[in-house]
């Protein structure tokens, strides 16, 4: 199955929006830990992605990277690059998704891949992440580079809003 990554620059059109809740509220619903709790549906998603990120990624403060397989929109992931000032150097990923249906197939690879080189391609340095503690997406993380630098325990809620997880913190110098 090929996999293409696009990386989006504003305006982004509404049919990437909906194609961006649909899958974010997909994959908080399989449990992802992605800052989301329930109730969340497809209207809250495209809430959150018209209100923070993409003006963010049209004033050119974060890169949207966006993978299409043959069903359409699979995966997203964001590399934030407005840093403050004494930071020039760092970036950081963020909401790497997949959806349910696609995951083990390499495209979370792929999407890192995509994030990893505009970060170098813009002369950074480090990139830095936060994880759930023991979520499947750690190992990946780890097979790109990523190094353990620490976990806070009780740092965020689960999606189901009641559960407390810990955060792991990792870095990757470029």
């Amino acid at each position: 199955m090929s996999v293409t990554i696009k990386h989006m620059t504003g305006p982004i059109e509404a049919q990437t929006v909906d194609g961006l809740a649909v899958l974010m509220s997909a994959c908080v619903e399989d449990g992802a830990a992605i800052g989301m709790v329930h109730p969340f549906g497809v209207s809250d998603a495209r809430a959150f992605w018209q209100g923070n990120v993409l003006p963010e990624v049209e004033r050119g403060d974060r890169a949207l990277f966006v993978a299409h397989d043959n069903t359409g929109l699979c995966g997203t992931v964001q590399l934030v690059t407005s840093m403050p000032p004494n930071q020039p150097h760092r970036c950081e990923i963020a909401k790497m998704m997949v959806a349910p249906s696609a995951r083990r197939r390499g495209i979370g690879r792929v999407l890192m891949a995509a994030a990893l080189d505009h970060a170098r391609a813009l002369g950074k340095r480090t990139v830095t992440l936060d994880t759930r503690s023991g979520d499947v997406a750690e190992p990946l993380y780890a097979s790109v580079g990523f190094e353990v630098a620490g976990e806070i325990p009780d740092f965020a809620l689960d999606p189901d809003g009641a559960t407390l997880h810990a955060t792991t913190y990792m870095y990757l110098k470029l």
